[in-house]
């Protein structure tokens, strides 16, 4: 528990000194805010700070934190070394800085702001694979809850209609102005997930259980460690716990609502700080169930093959009684959902931005809206009709992810350079999520497949060759102007 409380502590000084640091180097003022220029009513709405920091956590938070951090649970304490580094200097610096530039550039979406300060290229290559992304992470969180109302109620309606029932309410979500619905349940559900994470801290200090200390060695603790090494495959794993690159997409939704530029480091930094204490709380409690299985003094064989959602709902319940158990049901089901409609509405207003479609008239909302409704729909059949089907479209999610933050760790870099402030503070991340990304879809089944040595070969081959392009960039631009006062 001493290594745990050290991570806690890191995390909660971590806002206060070097989120305080971040700050200072990109330099909020008073300037209008998007909504100050373009209220419509729709996307752009003033909300009060409270209001917009709880929708930004839930939006990048869902089943995240808990999720992964379980998965991350199975290799020991180095996942706490990594949530508490990761959330830091890579994860909330990555959330905070991209969405305050998005806030400069008028809150727009993450492709257009990439497209300012790495070419037209690479934003046609941002516009496709953040949709991608946004689409796989709606059809995630409709498969998973909806197969989960379908087990705790067999038989009121069928796995079909359950799946129907949360599609409309994603287009509803989707297109109605967002303070109508996202604006008025997401605080509630943010709060639960907050009070559920709370009450299981206060457990962990009271139950006081033995777990893994950083001085008994961070080696893999994975059953499956040959197939499965700590790098890259714990810094995959755990992505919204630390970094992730999907956060950068709803960034933008929340910045067309703030009223101040002054109140970006609390909701962007100190949601992600919030998102990875929740994941630090969870995984020492996955670390206790593994090691004890609820209680018990051994661990049985399969108590590393239990699904994370049994794992969510024992835990809950036994720790916090039958609130847990609601609360837990709530995790499970209720914050995929509201991951999901946030995902479709940032890609309904990519595509919006991309096609430059006035996104004021219902009309219009719903005519971008079906046609993503309808790609999203289409991965769903396929996942039901594939035994294996809904795990491949995870881990495609889930490298995806990850590699969308290296294409926004260097936007942030290039900023930084451009208007001559400290730029290695998104230099040094994005070198380290190249590096993973690029090995991981070399080495992992689901993508390429190639055997260890080749995959860390070209993992750091990619890290030379993105360093030398980048020295060779700042050299040539060196006295470009600024895109922005």
């Amino acid at each position: 528990m001493i290594s745990f409380a050290i991570c806690l502590v890191a995390l909660v000084v971590g806002y206060f000194t070097y989120g305080k640091f971040l700050e200072k180097t990109f330099g909020p003022d008073n300037r209008p805010t998007p909504v100050q220029k373009y209220a419509d009513g729709v996307d752009y709405i003033r909300m009060p700070s409270w209001k917009i920091f709880m929708i930004q956590f839930l939006n990048i938070a869902g089943l995240g934190p808990i999720f992964g951090a379980i998965l991350g649970a199975k290799f020991g304490v180095s996942c706490f070394l990594w949530i508490v580094l990761g959330s830091i200097f890579a994860g909330a610096m990555h959330d905070y800085l991209s969405a305050m530039i998005s806030l400069r550039h008028n809150g727009e979406s993450l492709p257009e702001i990439v497209g300012h300060y790495l070419g037209s290229g690479t934003k046609q290559v941002m516009r496709t694979f953040s949709v991608v992304l946004l689409v796989l992470v709606g059809a995630v969180f409709v498969s998973s809850p909806a197969a989960l109302l379908q087990n705790m109620m067999p038989d009121l309606l069928t796995l079909q209609w359950w799946i129907i029932i949360i599609f409309l309410y994603y287009l509803l979500a989707a297109v109605l102005p967002i303070d109508k619905i996202i604006g008025r349940i997401y605080p509630l559900f943010a709060a639960a997930l907050l009070f559920m994470a709370g009450g299981l801290l206060i457990m962990l200090f009271v139950h006081h259980p033995v777990l893994p200390e950083f001085w008994d060695g961070i080696g893999n603790a994975h059953p499956q460690a040959e197939s499965l090494p700590i790098f890259p495959i714990l810094f995959v794993s755990v992505a919204c716990g630390a970094i992730s690159g999907f956060h950068a997409t709803q960034s933008p939704m929340m910045c067309r609502c703030m009223q101040r530029g002054s109140m970006g480091r609390p909701i962007f930094y100190g949601s992600m700080i919030v998102e990875g204490i929740v994941a630090l709380i969870w995984a020492a409690v996955a670390t206790y169930f593994f090691h004890y299985a609820g209680g018990t003094d051994s661990v049985p064989a399969d108590a590393y093959s239990v699904a994370e959602p049994v794992i969510v709902q024992h835990m809950a319940v036994k720790w916090l009684g039958v609130v847990g158990g609601a609360l837990a049901v709530l995790g499970v089901i209720a914050a995929p959902i509201t991951t999901g409609d946030t995902a479709l509405r940032s890609a309904r207003l990519i595509v919006a931005d991309m096609l430059h479609i006035d996104q004021s008239k219902l009309g219009k909302r719903l005519a971008v809206s079906a046609v993503l409704f309808g790609i999203t729909m289409s991965i769903i059949l396929y996942s039901q009709n594939d035994k294996e089907g809904f795990s491949v479209i995870w881990r495609y999610f889930s490298w995806a992810n990850q590699t969308l933050s290296v294409f926004t760790l260097w936007m942030i870099t290039v900023y930084l350079v451009r208007h001559k402030k400290c730029y290695y503070i998104s230099l040094l991340p994005a070198l380290f999520m190249t590096w993973v990304s690029a090995t991981y879809i070399c080495i992992a089944k689901e993508c390429m497949g190639l055997p260890a040595i080749v995959s860390h070969t070209v993992g750091v081959a990619a890290v030379i060759l993105s360093l030398l392009w980048f020295v060779r960039w700042k050299s040539r631009n060196s006295g470009i102007e600024r895109l922005d006062a």
